[in-house]
């Protein structure tokens, strides 16, 4: 039997509710039965303030995923964890490493921060961090893909992410995850930036439930710099598996945007902080933005 599902944005590049902050950034907050999960953090310490005003017990979190190891999505670990200290970390390998991006000659250093990567090493000394290089099952049908196989031919790596600061090394950010899980709907699959490709993400997840429809996807794409071209087929990727609410979020870029809504006007929705998707059955399965 399926559990009761919520999922709240906390942060969000935008709002959507009275009394919330927006920042560049991404948090979800999920209630899973009686299990709650943090998929991302934001950049700062936002996502206490807006929990607080949205009425959301931070101090219950069981797990806190982090989709890679960008400053927009770590950046609010250590506070997360002084209000909920209980809560065990999921996170890849690479999440760790340093990470730089590259616009014309600046480039700027946009890893997890020092306090965020000490914070993670004191977790591990806890024993309250499990690495994901691998599909892990964090709870019982609630799973992270791990590190996602780039598949297809039209998502690229996005060249202005190195591994240095002197821009040596592409950062292919294998690190790169998504969450997904059943519902009374059908599938849902929530994605950071899906850095991997969108595309590759919802084939991935795909094969590794055995379903291959897909109810809902949230969250942010890293379509902001992409073609019009990369983008139709991104979206017909979406038609082939009948998605039936898309939560556009973060990185996904006003063209996309549009792009999007042209092409599923009654299924598209923007991911602001406040924005709330329930999922507890046929009869209150709805969305309040």
């Amino acid at each position: 039997m399926n559990p009761d599902i919520r999922i709240v944005v906390l942060v969000e590049n935008t709002v959507s509710g009275p009394g919330l902050s927006a920042e560049h950034g991404l948090s979800f907050w999920i209630e899973y039965g009686d299990k709650r999960i943090l998929f991302d953090t934001g950049q700062s310490d936002l996502l206490i303030r807006n929990a607080q005003t949205l009425g959301i017990n931070l101090g219950r979190i069981d797990a806190i995923v982090l989709s890679h190891g960008h400053y927009d999505h770590t950046g609010g670990l250590a506070a997360v964890l002084d209000v909920g200290p209980k809560a065990t970390i999921y996170l890849h390998t690479a999440a760790l490493n340093t990470k730089f991006a590259r616009q014309d000659t600046n480039v700027r250093s946009i890893g997890m921060s020092d306090l965020t990567k000490d914070v993670v090493r004191t977790q591990v000394d806890k024993g309250k961090v499990v690495l994901t290089e691998k599909p892990t099952e964090i709870f019982t049908g609630l799973y992270v893909t791990g590190q996602i196989p780039r598949v297809t031919s039209f998502e690229d790596i996005d060249s202005s992410f190195f591994a240095d600061k002197y821009c040596r090394y592409v950062d292919t950010l294998p690190d790169d995850q998504a969450m997904f899980f059943d519902s009374p709907k059908g599938l849902v699959i929530l994605l950071g930036c899906a850095h991997s490709g969108v595309a590759n993400t919802l084939h991935y997840v795909v094969k590794l439930s055995g379903q291959n429809r897909i109810y809902a996807v949230l969250g942010g794409m890293h379509l902001w710099n992409a073609g019009k071209q990369r983008i139709e087929q991104t979206i017909n990727v979406f038609r082939k598996y009948n998605v039936q609410k898309i939560g556009i979020a973060h990185c996904t870029g006003e063209h996309a945007k549009k792009q999007f809504q042209r092409a599923f006007p009654d299924r598209c929705f923007v991911c602001s902080a406040g924005t709330q998707v329930n999922l507890g059955g046929e009869r209150n399965a709805h969305i309040r933005v």
